[in-house]
């Protein structure tokens, strides 16, 4: 197995310089209809990030150990070319289409991917603010795995994904040609995904690509300026609260519950399930936030 290198290691310089430029750019020039930068949000963006590098490292010991244990079991072999990581990288982005639409519907999950749509900012620092229960994520990636990829080749090509959307949480760049909209990521079509409008949840989930979103019926095109954040925002900076606030809610609305298949409805259906006989079902528009506890700021 060839050495790969961390690219996401590589990429912080141009992060920093990248997120130095914009916020240079909204001094010089301000746009009274972007989001912008605020000091509180943009320091808790970041602070979300470096607190997932922690996690993250302590998850990788036992999501490696399994990753290893699938490789050593499959009889099966994809070497390690130039050609095959294009490969690699292309099915990485088709399975993080699914990872990334699991998490939007299924509570649980989404208790992981909601501190990443907690801000109602939209910059490069909202590109940092990642969760620190990644542990949801790996199960998405053991058919690679299975089919003979190295798990180092899934770090890989995870990797070049994430550096690839960190230029994709930004407002100064506008639609671009049509032809790179159409198969393409793009700035555009995240600040749909990210907008909390009813006509843009739950759309736009691909990471490099597009064209999974058109393929699977969940994309929407930009058309009136998006509203960021959550649908009912949890109004707080504290880190602790952005990276835990939906598991309290699960674990309160579980104890609440009055029966098992509630309590399994409340974890594993969508963020604003409700039981029927509860209370009506609420529009779509209020699902994403729905079990959020009281701000505190």
């Amino acid at each position: 197995m060839p050495h790969l290198p961390d690219v996401v290691l590589w990429s912080v310089p141009a992060f920093v310089l990248l997120t130095v430029v914009e916020m240079v750019s909204y001094r010089l020039h301000p746009d009274e209809d972007a989001a912008g930068y605020e000091a509180k949000d943009a320091a808790t963006s970041v602070g979300m990030g470096l607190g997932s590098l922690v996690f993250d490292a302590l998850w990788k010991i036992p999501i490696v150990a399994i990753y290893a244990a699938v490789y050593e079991l499959t009889p099966l072999r994809v070497p390690v070319l130039w050609w095959t990581l294009l490969l690699m990288l292309l099915a990485q982005d088709f399975f993080y289409y699914w990872s990334h639409r699991g998490h939007h519907v299924i509570r649980i999950l989404w208790a992981c991917h909601v501190v990443h749509h907690s801000s109602k900012k939209f910059n490069l620092t909202t590109a940092l603010r990642q969760p620190w229960t990644t542990w949801t994520v790996w199960p998405f990636y053991v058919p690679m795995v299975a089919l003979g990829v190295h798990p180092a080749a899934i770090a890989f090509t995870s990797g070049a994904n994430l550096v690839y959307q960190f230029w994709v949480h930004t407002e100064r760049v506008g639609k671009l040609p049509r032809p790179f909209e159409f198969v393409l990521n793009t700035p555009s079509h995240h600040r749909v995904h990210h907008a909390s409008q009813g006509g843009y949840l739950d759309r736009n989930f691909g990471g490099i690509l597009i064209i999974w979103d058109r393929m699977f019926g969940s994309f929407v095109a930009e058309t009136e300026q998006p509203v960021y954040g959550l649908t009912k925002n949890i109004e707080t900076h504290n880190p602790l609260r952005v990276a835990t606030h939906e598991y309290v809610a699960i674990a309160r609305d579980v104890r609440a519950a009055d029966s098992w298949s509630e309590r399994a409805g409340r974890v594993f259906r969508g963020p604003g399930w409700q039981p029927a006989g509860r209370r009506a079902a609420e529009p779509a528009a209020a699902r994403q936030a729905a079990s959020v506890e009281e701000p505190v700021t």
